[in-house]
């Protein structure tokens, strides 16, 4: 079941228009102008933690690496957030009565693009490929995983339950949802990801399990086997 925070988000994206300051422009130039202020798109990444900490969204300098651009066309029209509480934890809770919950007031949506926008800011983001050093293309090799085994390698085995969800509603809230993220994210930039987090992002929350080769091609299995169960 989805979360009520997550049904108010997506009902907040659907509900807000286009941004009309986005409408009609070169993909690159409307990163530069628009998407710059919350997104950086030249590198390097935070070397500290308060820069890290105030990251308002990802970094893209290497998005061309990262991102389907399938699912970021179709996103960047509706919008939905993919980490509960925003970039970094820290900066959106608030004492619960048993619990730290989401402080939804410090949350802000992210503006939604026309067709022609999204494409233009798709194909822009297409084009920004640093650390491509660190990809070996064709590495990921297609298999199956049952959703039982992913799920034990997931959350006894590896821990990782404690930051991201596995389906809405289940799971921590301080990393980005995972039953997305093969639709989201490319399957060697994944594999390598995970294999030295540091290497992407060096001041990254993200543990460095130092995961097999054998189980990085499972957890990238796994995830395959959440986003179909998930699919619409």
């Amino acid at each position: 079941m989805k979360s009520l925070f997550s049904l108010a988000c997506i009902a907040l994206f659907l509900a807000a228009p286009p941004s009309p300051a986005l409408a009609g422009g070169d993909g690159m130039a409307l990163l530069k102008s628009e998407c710059s202020a919350c997104h950086n798109l030249t590198g390097p990444a935070p070397t500290t933690l308060a820069e890290l900490w105030a990251r308002k969204g990802p970094d893209l300098f290497y998005a061309g690496n990262k991102y389907r651009p399938e699912w970021l066309e179709q996103w960047l029209q509706n919008p939905r957030r993919i980490r509960p509480a925003g970039m970094f934890y820290g900066n959106h809770i608030k004492p619960g009565p048993e619990h730290d919950l989401i402080d939804k007031s410090t949350l802000k949506p992210h503006p939604r693009l026309g067709p022609a926008d999204a494409r233009a800011v798709t194909a822009a983001l297409m084009t920004l490929k640093a650390k491509s050093e660190l990809i070996r293309p064709g590495e990921y090799k297609p298999g199956r995983i049952s959703i039982a085994m992913g799920d034990l390698m997931f959350d006894k085995f590896r821990g990782c339950l404690a930051c991201h969800e596995i389906e809405p509603g289940y799971g921590g809230l301080s990393g980005p949802e995972v039953y997305t993220v093969a639709r989201r994210l490319q399957a060697d930039y994944l594999i390598s990801y995970m294999r030295n987090p540091q290497a992407w992002d060096p001041r990254i929350f993200m543990p460095n399990k130092h995961l097999k080769e054998r189980d990085l091609q499972k957890f990238v299995h796994y995830f395959r086997a959440l986003s179909e169960e998930d699919a619409p």
